[in-house]
């Protein structure tokens, strides 16, 4: 993590020089004219090295707080040294099929027109109950 925490720094640290370079560049191009200059690289690049810097300042944080290195920061370490419990998966459901169904009816439907979003509505609420109880009912009930 702290290896991270680094990263970004050095992440920030560019953005903020690659936005004054920019700058500078554009300045010099339009002549510095303020009526013609282009702000929107600048906003951009100097939002990406807070950003940067936000991430490397919580990543150097939680490092601290946590006391000692993770398995991922030490040389020596083995894959099955951090390995996490992710959760538990379904690997033969079909709700997450049907969700994404519906949800693709309902994005549509914000592209094209409001009324696709109502009949993508419904199937999103019925994948979402169905994924959640699926394992309430029949041989996969605990």
């Amino acid at each position: 993590m702290r290896t991270n925490a680094n990263l970004m720094w050095i992440l920030g640290v560019f953005f903020l020089l690659a936005a004054a370079a920019y700058t500078i560049w554009v300045g010099i191009t339009v002549e510095w004219d303020l009526n013609k200059f282009e702000w929107v690289g600048t906003v951009a690049m100097t939002l990406s090295a807070i950003l940067a810097f936000f991430l490397a300042f919580y990543l150097g944080r939680t490092h601290k707080a946590q006391g000692g290195e993770l398995a991922q920061d030490t040389l020596t370490a083995d894959i099955d040294d951090d390995d996490p419990e992710l959760g538990h998966f379904s690997p033969w459901s079909w709700w997450p099929l049907a969700l994404a169904f519906g949800l693709a009816f309902v994005f549509t439907g914000l592209a094209v027109g409001p009324w696709v979003s109502f009949i993508g509505g419904p199937i999103v609420l019925i994948a979402i109950v169905g994924w959640n109880y699926e394992y309430y009912r029949n041989h996969f009930a605990r």
